[in-house]
């Protein structure tokens, strides 16, 4: 290669990342043609997310349910938390939390449910005491004492955006298909956490006690939405990733903080308190015996 195609390369390799996933880039005569797909394009993107194969019971020759925690401080997990200022970016790039919300909002997510056991479903209604919070000041006050109507200035309203979003708990169940003869992952349902929102701006509560689960999402029926759902690509900015595909994948990392179990399903903080390493040790030895689980399956 000569220092002229050096210098092309180069050059070409400096271009933004976020221009170069735009369909149609690379043939649209004017900028408002960037983004517009093809009809051959839109044809090969009517795919669906790959099904999961059935699995029958008496094919599980072992499984066991565990709930894990996704720090969005780790850089690994960023995708799952960036963009956070969607206002200089394209449509077709969101946060989790965006994308969870925007197709809650529009009826197309309904599988919400309260709590990881999936008894108690929830409507959007049933979420904004979570979401929002709503406080009138004390001129507000003053108006209603006073007998008028209440001005909206005088309302403060505070929402749960993707920006509070600190982590994410998934529950999923590890198997053992003797039919394939391999262990297995099939993800279950997973929540966005985020400050109780009663108390976001309270600096005297403590960070780590004010975590609330804000709803509990049935995985398989997410499934179609996360994957028109993309996530940007760090290696190869015009092939990006789905949402399904990075979650069922498992292309983030994650520590697990229960199992089922005789206890009621409890937790690690419940037998092992006030003591993080000890904790993360403790969730390392579950991963490792689930791991350990299909060497002994082979083991005579």
């Amino acid at each position: 290669m000569n220092w002229k195609n050096l210098i092309i390369v180069a050059v070409v390799s400096c271009l933004p990342v976020s221009l170069a996933a735009q369909a149609n880039i690379l043939n649209a005569k004017k900028p408002e043609e960037i983004g517009k797909k093809t009809m051959a394009q839109v044809a090969a993107d009517n795919d669906k997310p790959l099904p999961y194969g059935y699995v029958d019971d008496r094919d599980i020759l072992w499984s066991k349910t565990v709930w894990e925690v996704i720090d969005l401080d780790e850089r690994v997990n960023f995708p799952l938390y960036y963009p956070l200022d969607t206002i200089n970016i394209g449509s077709d790039r969101r946060s989790l939390y965006d994308v969870l919300m925007k197709n809650i909002k529009n009826g197309k997510l309904t599988d919400i449910y309260a709590d990881s056991y999936f008894t108690e479903k929830r409507k959007l209604s049933d979420l904004e005491a979570t979401l929002v919070k709503v406080d009138t000041t004390d001129l507000g006050y003053e108006q209603i004492n006073a007998g008028e109507e209440l001005s909206p200035e005088f309302v403060n309203q505070r929402n749960i955006t993707a920006a509070e979003i600190e982590e994410y708990r998934i529950k999923g169940i590890w198997y053992f298909d003797k039919r394939q003869g391999e262990l297995k992952y099939r993800l279950l349902g997973i929540a966005p956490v985020a400050p109780d929102v009663n108390f976001i701006d309270d600096e005297s509560v403590d960070p780590e006690s004010n975590k609330v689960e804000l709803f509990w999402v049935w995985y398989p029926s997410a499934r179609q939405i996360l994957h028109e759902a993309k996530v940007f690509n760090q290696r190869n900015s015009a092939q990006p990733l789905s949402f399904d595909m990075l979650l069922n994948s498992r292309r983030f990392n994650a520590m697990i903080y229960r199992e089922d179990n005789v206890h009621g399903d409890r937790e690690i903080t419940e037998y092992i308190a006030d003591n993080a390493l000890f904790q993360l040790l403790e969730s390392n030895r579950i991963k490792e015996q689930i791991r350990d689980r299909e060497q002994d399956m082979w083991a005579y």
